[in-house]
């Protein structure tokens, strides 16, 4: 293939870009925030411009050609590059205005960021502010997100993290749940009462064991990724949850439960680019999570 006979706009590669990594045309528009027929078009017209079929229809998703991944190699390399960049620029910006987007988890957007997010906007009412709301990890690298605030340390050598105050999680369940079941203090003691999951049964029963705590088996039935909704559940009176102390103390009726398990540490690290550590803007936004949070 001739790259050098070759002319196309970097909307195009874009679109190819998210395309591929998310499987979908419509993936493709959810995370670059348009419609699904641009990427379409964009997609098409990356096509033309290079004369080959990039990706083949399979099911109600599409897979790369053989074209299509030699492309991708090459336009990997090109965001990889294009973000770099960006976010040079950023570090380099000299003003406390503009766009600042910060990733926390759900329960964090709902009980905590609130507070902090008006103290913000009293200090620089020219930012503006996207709080992206996800339980995953962002991708800092490209540029998902200008700051996150993780359960983990930073692995990435580009990155830089600082270590929360961490509080502590432990078992919680309603009132009324312990009302009907009583409350237990052992593991033992609660081995035929419901658990209440932020994530598949295994998933949890391996997390747990890796502290030391043996959840019953079979026990937990009900379980949402989103943890927001798994701790809807459990103020519901559906089963007995984890939750941070901090969090759980602002929900009504909760109260914990099997006292002699372990407290669990929450580990909390607030992470964004080393680059953006220079601009004034990320700096005041850094500063005040920091301040907030107890860095």
């Amino acid at each position: 293939m001739n790259w050098d006979a070759i002319s196309f706009d970097w909307n195009q590669v874009r679109a190819f870009l998210a395309t591929a990594e998310e499987g979908s045309l419509s993936g493709a528009a959810r995370v670059l925030q348009t419609t699904q027929p641009t990427i379409g078009r964009q997609v098409s017209a990356l096509e033309a411009a290079l004369g080959v079929a990039l990706f083949e229809r399979v099911g109600r998703g599409l897979v790369l050609t053989p074209s299509g991944a030699e492309v991708l190699e090459e336009v990997r390399a090109m965001g990889d590059a294009a973000a770099r960049v960006s976010l040079v620029a950023a570090g380099r910006n000299d003003t406390v205005a503009g766009r600042v987007a910060i990733s926390v988890s759900d329960m964090m957007a709902i009980h905590v960021m609130p507070d902090i997010l008006g103290a913000l906007s009293d200090a620089a009412p020219e930012l503006e502010i996207e709080l992206i709301v996800t339980n995953d990890v962002s991708d800092l690298l490209r540029r998902e997100a200008d700051i996150a605030i993780r359960h983990m340390a930073p692995t990435e050598p580009e990155l830089i993290g600082r270590e929360l105050s961490g509080s502590k999680a432990r078992f919680y369940a309603s009132e009324s749940f312990v009302q009907r079941h009583g409350n237990p203090r052992t593991m033992a003691e609660a081995q035929h009462m419901p658990f209440i999951g932020f994530g598949p049964p295994d998933e949890m029963a391996r997390e747990l064991g890796l502290r030391g705590i043996d959840l019953p088996a079979g026990s937990g039935r009900l379980y949402s990724k989103t943890i927001f909704a798994a701790w809807q559940m459990v103020c519901a009176g559906l089963g007995i949850g984890i939750m941070a102390d901090d969090i759980a103390a602002r929900s009504a009726g909760i109260v914990p439960v099997l006292a002699e398990e372990e407290v669990m540490p929450v580990d909390m690290w607030i992470v964004t680019h080393r680059e953006l550590r220079h601009s004034r803007r990320i700096r005041l936004v850094w500063d005040t999570l920091l301040e907030r949070l107890g860095g």
